[in-house]
């Protein structure tokens, strides 16, 4: 007869991880691209993306002020349980943090990503990094539990509406500029970081974006017209990727007519390189030229209502209660055995 598993006694917040100096951002590339025969070139490319930043991605400080915000949260209102923070690809690693779990004694805990979706990287990657990390420290590693994709849960798609209504007013306010069109054409324009189109066939991740993104925009702007657009591809170009590119979308709004656009990173938690640069400095350089007024939506990052949800994530896997949703969709608990393999389903 087998005994009753430990109760939970900590949280992890499972990150990408990202540089935090010069020095750093070769190395944290090098991480991020070991196994996948991205070109030097490439790696040279996006160094230099980093480096206008001076060579700090914003990820480690938004999942400091994540794990901060959570820690206050689950002390205010319980459960009151320890919050820690690994990463895949920068310090802290997550193997490192599963050592230290293990040395204060941790023997289960519920793990948070920093990603709300389906997808291989977005999800199934981060169990077999789970996997790796607790093979590394040995058998009495603690038990790591991660929360499935939680983007139909109220609090991320709340968040998301109360960013794209306070981006939609920030346009407002900008709408008597010189350089805006008389005649406005506002159109939402939801991003994602785009992944080949035969990972993206073995998992639900552009239909869990769609269905988002239009739920968001029903309650930011209902009626406004919106789009999907992808972003950040990385792979060569005889792959294909789930298209269309942002920029690529943003030259055929703007010879359709519309005169401003509010981008909204429904794809991504917190502010990544991938939306510092492509979106804050590509995407808003190109609508200027194109003469289109431009705003980007915050991601959910720390906000307040984000940070109650994930303490309510929490608080639903200790109880084992299954979470709210604002989706039709079954909430999806645990991960099914082969969801969000990087193959096409057959």
């Amino acid at each position: 007869m087998s005994s009753a598993p430990a109760p939970f006694d900590a949280v992890l917040v499972l990150s990408f991880g990202g540089p935090e100096g010069p020095a750093d951002v070769m190395p944290f590339l090098e991480n991020v691209a070991r196994g996948r025969g991205i070109p030097r070139e490439r790696l040279e490319t996006v160094a230099a993306h980093y480096m206008r930043f001076a060579g700090r991605s914003p990820i480690n400080d938004e999942s400091r002020k994540l794990v901060a915000a959570l820690t206050e949260e689950l002390a205010r209102r319980g459960p009151a349980l320890p919050v820690y923070w690994g990463n895949r690809n920068w310090t802290p690693l997550l193997a490192d943090t599963v050592r230290r779990m293990q040395r204060d004694g941790i023997r289960r805990a519920v793990a948070i990503a920093t990603s709300a979706f389906s997808s291989y990287s977005a999800c199934r990657q981060y169990l077999e990094d789970i996997a790796r990390a607790r093979a590394e420290v040995g058998d009495d590693a603690p038990i790591i539990e991660k929360i499935p994709p939680y983007w139909s849960h109220p609090s991320f798609l709340k968040t998301m509406i109360g960013h794209t209504h306070e981006a939609l007013a920030e346009l407002e306010r900008s709408a008597g500029a010189p350089t805006r069109s008389p005649v406005r054409s506002t159109r939402l324009v939801f991003t994602a970081h785009s992944i080949p189109v035969a990972m993206a066939e073995s998992c639900d991740y552009a239909d869990e974006l769609r269905e988002a993104s239009s739920i968001v925009a029903a309650g930011a702007a209902p009626g406004m017209a919106w789009d999907l657009a992808w972003q950040s591809r990385s792979g060569p170009p005889s792959v294909p990727w789930l298209e269309p590119d942002i920029l690529d979308h943003l030259h055929a709004l703007a010879r359709g007519g519309t005169s401003e656009v509010v981008v909204v990173p429904i794809g991504f938690v917190a502010d990544h390189m991938e939306v510092v640069f492509d979106l804050d400095v590509q995407a808003k350089e190109l609508a200027g030229s194109l003469g289109m007024g431009f705003v980007r939506a915050r991601c959910a990052g720390a906000s307040p209502t984000f940070v109650a949800g994930l303490r309510d994530l929490v608080a639903d896997r200790v109880a084992d209660r299954v979470p709210e949703t604002m989706s039709a969709r079954t909430w999806r608990t645990p991960c099914t055995q082969g969801c969000c393999t990087d193959t096409p389903r057959r």
